[in-house]
Protein backbone atom coordinates (compact mmCIF):
# COMPACT_ATOMS: atom_id res chain seq x y z
CA UNK A 1 0.00 0.00 0.00
CA UNK A 2 1.12 3.41 -0.69
CA UNK A 3 1.88 5.90 1.98
CA UNK A 4 3.53 8.44 3.53
CA UNK A 5 5.39 7.15 6.17
CA UNK A 6 7.67 8.98 9.21
CA UNK A 7 10.50 6.62 10.41
CA UNK A 8 12.20 9.53 11.92
CA UNK A 9 11.54 12.96 13.20
CA UNK A 10 11.84 15.13 9.66
CA UNK A 11 10.81 18.30 8.05
CA UNK A 12 7.71 18.12 5.89
CA UNK A 13 9.86 18.96 2.67
CA UNK A 14 11.61 15.25 3.38
CA UNK A 15 8.16 13.28 3.39
CA UNK A 16 8.00 10.94 1.00
CA UNK A 17 5.81 8.23 -0.33
CA UNK A 18 6.69 4.44 0.73
CA UNK A 19 5.30 1.28 1.40
CA UNK A 20 3.29 0.23 3.92
CA UNK A 21 1.58 -3.07 5.20
CA UNK A 22 -1.96 -3.45 5.11
CA UNK A 23 -4.32 -1.97 7.77
CA UNK A 24 -6.68 -4.75 8.52
CA UNK A 25 -10.05 -3.96 10.61
CA UNK A 26 -9.88 -4.93 13.60
CA UNK A 27 -12.13 -4.57 16.98
CA UNK A 28 -13.49 -1.53 16.70
CA UNK A 29 -12.31 -0.28 14.01
CA UNK A 30 -13.44 0.42 9.91
CA UNK A 31 -11.00 -0.60 6.81
CA UNK A 32 -11.69 2.49 4.82
CA UNK A 33 -10.55 3.15 1.27
CA UNK A 34 -9.14 7.15 1.51
CA UNK A 35 -10.61 9.21 -0.85
CA UNK A 36 -9.40 12.23 0.72
CA UNK A 37 -7.56 13.25 3.66
CA UNK A 38 -7.54 16.34 5.34
CA UNK A 39 -4.53 18.32 5.92
CA UNK A 40 -3.76 20.73 9.53
CA UNK A 41 -1.20 22.90 10.91
CA UNK A 42 -0.23 20.00 14.12
CA UNK A 43 0.70 17.92 11.20
CA UNK A 44 3.82 19.66 9.98
CA UNK A 45 4.20 19.71 13.94
CA UNK A 46 4.01 16.41 14.45
CA UNK A 47 6.14 15.02 11.63
CA UNK A 48 8.58 17.17 13.16
CA UNK A 49 8.10 16.13 16.71
CA UNK A 50 7.08 19.41 17.84
CA UNK A 51 3.80 17.99 18.86
CA UNK A 52 2.31 17.41 22.37
CA UNK A 53 1.60 13.84 20.39
CA UNK A 54 4.63 12.22 19.63
CA UNK A 55 3.56 8.38 17.95
CA UNK A 56 5.98 5.59 17.89
CA UNK A 57 8.10 5.04 14.66
CA UNK A 58 7.21 4.17 12.17
CA UNK A 59 3.93 5.90 11.51
CA UNK A 60 1.76 7.36 9.12
CA UNK A 61 0.29 11.35 9.26
CA UNK A 62 -3.15 12.81 8.41
CA UNK A 63 -6.11 12.73 11.31
CA UNK A 64 -9.11 13.30 8.76
CA UNK A 65 -10.53 10.64 6.62
CA UNK A 66 -13.00 10.79 3.57
CA UNK A 67 -14.09 7.37 2.11
CA UNK A 68 -16.05 4.27 1.38
CA UNK A 69 -15.42 1.06 3.91
CA UNK A 70 -14.25 -1.99 2.76
CA UNK A 71 -14.51 -3.90 6.14
CA UNK A 72 -15.89 -3.64 9.49
CA UNK A 73 -14.11 -4.81 12.44
CA UNK A 74 -15.32 -6.69 15.42
CA UNK A 75 -18.24 -5.01 17.69
CA UNK A 76 -18.89 -2.06 15.15
CA UNK A 77 -22.57 -1.60 14.58
CA UNK A 78 -24.56 0.77 12.36
CA UNK A 79 -21.75 0.72 9.38
CA UNK A 80 -21.42 -2.10 6.53
CA UNK A 81 -19.26 -2.43 3.19
CA UNK A 82 -20.05 0.52 0.75
CA UNK A 83 -20.89 3.11 3.60
CA UNK A 84 -19.43 6.38 2.24
CA UNK A 85 -18.04 8.23 5.68
CA UNK A 86 -15.62 10.61 7.08
CA UNK A 87 -13.74 10.03 10.24
CA UNK A 88 -11.84 11.44 12.82
CA UNK A 89 -8.91 9.09 12.50
CA UNK A 90 -5.77 10.78 14.53
CA UNK A 91 -3.29 8.64 12.70
CA UNK A 92 -2.89 7.30 9.23
CA UNK A 93 -5.23 9.25 6.80
CA UNK A 94 -2.38 9.70 4.19
CA UNK A 95 -2.54 6.45 2.20
CA UNK A 96 -4.44 4.67 0.22
CA UNK A 97 -6.34 2.76 2.88
CA UNK A 98 -6.77 3.14 6.39
CA UNK A 99 -8.09 1.63 9.77
CA UNK A 100 -10.16 4.37 11.67
CA UNK A 101 -11.96 4.20 15.23
CA UNK A 102 -15.32 3.11 14.20
CA UNK A 103 -16.44 5.72 17.07
CA UNK A 104 -15.27 9.03 15.42
CA UNK A 105 -16.51 8.05 12.23
CA UNK A 106 -19.90 9.10 10.57
CA UNK A 107 -21.57 8.29 6.98
CA UNK A 108 -21.59 11.35 4.82
CA UNK A 109 -24.51 13.65 4.89
CA UNK A 110 -25.99 13.54 1.66
CA UNK A 111 -24.12 16.12 -0.94
CA UNK A 112 -20.88 15.78 1.23
CA UNK A 113 -18.08 15.35 -1.56
CA UNK A 114 -15.25 12.93 0.17
CA UNK A 115 -12.99 16.10 0.03
CA UNK A 116 -15.87 17.91 2.28
CA UNK A 117 -15.86 15.19 4.60
CA UNK A 118 -12.32 15.16 4.75
CA UNK A 119 -12.46 18.66 5.77
CA UNK A 120 -15.10 18.38 8.73
CA UNK A 121 -14.72 16.47 11.61
CA UNK A 122 -11.79 18.64 13.36
CA UNK A 123 -12.58 22.21 12.79
CA UNK A 124 -16.25 22.18 12.74
CA UNK A 125 -17.23 20.69 15.86
CA UNK A 126 -13.82 22.68 17.17
CA UNK A 127 -15.62 25.64 16.07
CA UNK A 128 -19.00 24.91 17.27
CA UNK A 129 -18.20 23.77 20.78
CA UNK A 130 -15.79 26.60 21.03
CA UNK A 131 -18.63 28.99 20.22
CA UNK A 132 -22.19 27.19 21.67
CA UNK A 133 -20.65 25.15 25.03
CA UNK A 134 -17.67 27.28 26.13
CA UNK A 135 -18.27 31.12 24.70
CA UNK A 136 -22.97 31.02 24.57
CA UNK A 137 -22.67 33.05 21.70
CA UNK A 138 -25.75 34.52 21.58
CA UNK A 139 -28.00 35.71 19.03
CA UNK A 140 -27.10 39.45 17.98
CA UNK A 141 -23.96 40.08 19.78
CA UNK A 142 -21.01 40.86 17.86
CA UNK A 143 -18.08 37.75 17.15
CA UNK A 144 -14.82 38.76 16.21
CA UNK A 145 -13.16 35.77 14.33
CA UNK A 146 -9.12 36.26 13.95
CA UNK A 147 -7.61 34.12 10.89
CA UNK A 148 -10.78 34.18 9.10
CA UNK A 149 -10.26 32.78 6.31
CA UNK A 150 -8.33 29.63 7.77
CA UNK A 151 -10.04 26.03 8.17
CA UNK A 152 -11.32 26.95 12.01
CA UNK A 153 -11.74 30.39 11.13
CA UNK A 154 -14.29 29.83 8.09
CA UNK A 155 -15.91 27.24 10.10
CA UNK A 156 -16.63 29.82 13.38
CA UNK A 157 -17.66 32.51 10.60
CA UNK A 158 -20.33 30.14 9.39
CA UNK A 159 -21.12 29.04 12.53
CA UNK A 160 -21.22 32.31 14.03
CA UNK A 161 -23.54 33.70 11.37
CA UNK A 162 -26.32 30.57 11.99
CA UNK A 163 -26.50 31.66 15.38
CA UNK A 164 -27.42 34.86 14.65
CA UNK A 165 -24.36 36.73 15.61
CA UNK A 166 -22.72 39.88 13.67
CA UNK A 167 -19.22 38.28 12.60
CA UNK A 168 -16.07 40.98 12.79
CA UNK A 169 -13.43 38.79 10.47
CA UNK A 170 -9.55 39.61 10.35
CA UNK A 171 -7.07 38.50 7.93
CA UNK A 172 -4.07 39.16 6.39
CA UNK A 173 -5.26 39.83 2.74
CA UNK A 174 -7.86 41.04 -0.17
CA UNK A 175 -8.46 37.19 -1.14
CA UNK A 176 -8.86 36.39 2.17
CA UNK A 177 -11.04 38.72 3.16
CA UNK A 178 -12.99 37.83 0.03
CA UNK A 179 -13.09 34.60 1.72
CA UNK A 180 -14.05 35.37 4.88
CA UNK A 181 -17.04 37.28 3.10
CA UNK A 182 -18.34 34.75 1.14
CA UNK A 183 -18.46 32.44 4.17
CA UNK A 184 -20.65 35.09 6.02
CA UNK A 185 -18.46 37.52 7.64
CA UNK A 186 -20.46 41.19 7.61
CA UNK A 187 -17.39 43.82 8.82
CA UNK A 188 -13.70 42.69 7.09
CA UNK A 189 -10.29 43.73 8.21
CA UNK A 190 -6.94 43.65 7.25
CA UNK A 191 -4.96 42.99 10.11
CA UNK A 192 -1.60 44.08 7.70
CA UNK A 193 -3.01 47.35 6.75
CA UNK A 194 -4.96 48.96 9.59
CA UNK A 195 -5.49 48.03 13.44
CA UNK A 196 -8.05 45.69 14.17
CA UNK A 197 -8.40 47.15 17.26
CA UNK A 198 -9.44 50.36 16.90
CA UNK A 199 -11.45 48.84 13.64
CA UNK A 200 -13.47 46.59 16.08
CA UNK A 201 -13.90 49.62 18.70
CA UNK A 202 -15.29 51.70 15.73
CA UNK A 203 -17.56 49.40 14.24
CA UNK A 204 -18.91 47.91 17.99
CA UNK A 205 -19.37 51.73 18.76
CA UNK A 206 -17.15 51.47 21.18
CA UNK A 207 -17.97 48.84 22.72
CA UNK A 208 -16.20 46.00 21.69
CA UNK A 209 -16.49 42.49 20.55
CA UNK A 210 -18.55 40.11 22.84
CA UNK A 211 -16.74 37.22 21.53
CA UNK A 212 -13.51 36.97 20.31
CA UNK A 213 -12.56 33.49 18.69
CA UNK A 214 -8.66 33.32 18.59
CA UNK A 215 -6.60 30.29 17.05
CA UNK A 216 -3.37 32.45 17.07
CA UNK A 217 -2.14 33.40 19.86
CA UNK A 218 0.92 35.78 20.83
CA UNK A 219 0.02 39.59 20.06
CA UNK A 220 -3.48 38.28 18.24
CA UNK A 221 -4.65 37.34 22.18
CA UNK A 222 -2.84 40.33 23.86
CA UNK A 223 -4.38 42.84 21.06
CA UNK A 224 -7.72 41.36 21.67
CA UNK A 225 -7.58 41.95 25.20
CA UNK A 226 -8.18 45.82 24.16
CA UNK A 227 -10.98 45.49 22.16
CA UNK A 228 -13.30 43.46 24.25
CA UNK A 229 -16.80 44.09 25.41
CA UNK A 230 -17.75 44.40 29.01
CA UNK A 231 -18.78 40.65 29.95
CA UNK A 232 -16.55 39.98 26.98
CA UNK A 233 -15.48 35.95 26.23
CA UNK A 234 -12.06 35.49 24.36
CA UNK A 235 -11.86 31.56 22.83
CA UNK A 236 -8.62 30.28 23.27
CA UNK A 237 -8.71 27.52 20.38
CA UNK A 238 -4.97 27.21 19.57
CA UNK A 239 -1.83 29.13 18.63
CA UNK A 240 -1.29 28.75 14.83
CA UNK A 241 1.32 32.16 15.59
CA UNK A 242 3.71 30.18 17.42
CA UNK A 243 4.12 32.37 20.96
CA UNK A 244 1.71 30.85 23.86
CA UNK A 245 0.50 34.30 25.71
CA UNK A 246 0.21 34.94 28.74
CA UNK A 247 -2.60 37.61 31.00
CA UNK A 248 -1.71 39.60 33.75
CA UNK A 249 -4.85 38.50 36.24
CA UNK A 250 -5.85 42.23 36.70
CA UNK A 251 -6.81 42.71 32.98
CA UNK A 252 -9.53 39.68 33.99
CA UNK A 253 -11.16 41.78 36.32
CA UNK A 254 -11.52 45.17 34.93
CA UNK A 255 -14.17 44.48 32.48
CA UNK A 256 -15.41 41.30 33.66
CA UNK A 257 -14.74 39.23 30.88
CA UNK A 258 -13.74 35.51 30.69
CA UNK A 259 -10.96 33.81 29.07
CA UNK A 260 -12.00 30.49 28.02
CA UNK A 261 -10.26 27.08 26.39
CA UNK A 262 -11.46 24.85 24.01
CA UNK A 263 -9.92 21.13 23.89
CA UNK A 264 -12.60 19.64 21.47
CA UNK A 265 -10.30 16.34 21.21
CA UNK A 266 -10.70 15.95 25.10
CA UNK A 267 -14.23 15.66 24.85
CA UNK A 268 -13.87 11.67 24.01
CA UNK A 269 -12.86 11.51 27.47
CA UNK A 270 -13.64 13.73 29.48
CA UNK A 271 -17.54 14.77 27.53
CA UNK A 272 -18.03 12.23 25.19
CA UNK A 273 -21.89 12.71 25.29
CA UNK A 274 -21.32 16.07 23.73
CA UNK A 275 -19.71 14.41 20.51
CA UNK A 276 -23.20 12.79 18.90
CA UNK A 277 -25.05 16.23 19.83
CA UNK A 278 -22.28 18.53 18.13
CA UNK A 279 -22.44 15.80 15.18
CA UNK A 280 -26.09 16.12 14.90
CA UNK A 281 -26.12 20.08 15.11
CA UNK A 282 -23.90 20.18 12.77
CA UNK A 283 -25.31 18.13 10.18
CA UNK A 284 -28.74 20.00 10.51
CA UNK A 285 -26.71 23.39 9.55
CA UNK A 286 -25.03 21.47 6.68
CA UNK A 287 -28.61 20.50 5.37
CA UNK A 288 -29.88 23.55 5.56
CA UNK A 289 -26.71 25.25 3.54
CA UNK A 290 -25.93 27.55 6.95
CA UNK A 291 -22.40 25.91 6.86
CA UNK A 292 -19.81 23.91 4.41
CA UNK A 293 -16.56 23.41 3.88
CA UNK A 294 -14.10 25.37 1.61
CA UNK A 295 -11.58 23.64 -0.17
CA UNK A 296 -8.45 25.67 -0.99
CA UNK A 297 -6.79 22.65 -3.53
CA UNK A 298 -6.52 18.98 -3.61
CA UNK A 299 -2.76 17.26 -3.41
CA UNK A 300 -1.44 13.64 -4.89
CA UNK A 301 -0.12 11.89 -2.02
CA UNK A 302 3.25 12.94 -3.99
CA UNK A 303 2.52 16.34 -3.31
CA UNK A 304 1.90 15.67 0.52
CA UNK A 305 5.37 18.52 0.92
CA UNK A 306 3.94 21.11 -0.91
CA UNK A 307 0.40 20.77 0.27
CA UNK A 308 2.07 21.14 4.10
CA UNK A 309 5.00 24.05 2.81
CA UNK A 310 1.20 25.96 1.20
CA UNK A 311 -0.32 25.38 4.77
CA UNK A 312 2.44 26.44 6.86
CA UNK A 313 3.50 29.35 4.68
CA UNK A 314 -0.65 31.02 5.24
CA UNK A 315 -0.49 30.75 1.63
CA UNK A 316 -4.34 28.65 1.68
CA UNK A 317 -7.49 29.15 2.86
CA UNK A 318 -10.31 26.82 4.12
CA UNK A 319 -9.02 23.09 3.98
CA UNK A 320 -6.32 21.60 2.16
CA UNK A 321 -7.16 18.09 1.08
CA UNK A 322 -4.67 15.07 -0.23
CA UNK A 323 -6.22 12.68 -2.48
CA UNK A 324 -4.50 9.28 -2.62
Amino acid sequence: MRAIVVDRWMKPSELKVSEAPEPVASPGTLLVEVKAAGCNFFDILMVQGQYQVKPPFPFIPGAEVGGVVLEVGEGVDGFAPGDRVFASAGLAAFAERAAVPARGAYKLPDGMSFAEGAAFPIVYPTSYAGLVYRAALQPGEDLLVHAAAGGVGIAAVQIGKALGARVLATAGSAEKLDVARQAGADVLIDYREEDFVARVKEETGGKGADVIYDSVGGDIFDRSLKCIAWNGRLLVIGFAGGTIPSVKANRILLKNIAIIGLHWGAHVTNEPEKIPQTFDALFDLYAEGKIAPLIYGTYSLEDVPTALEALGSRKTYGKVIIEP
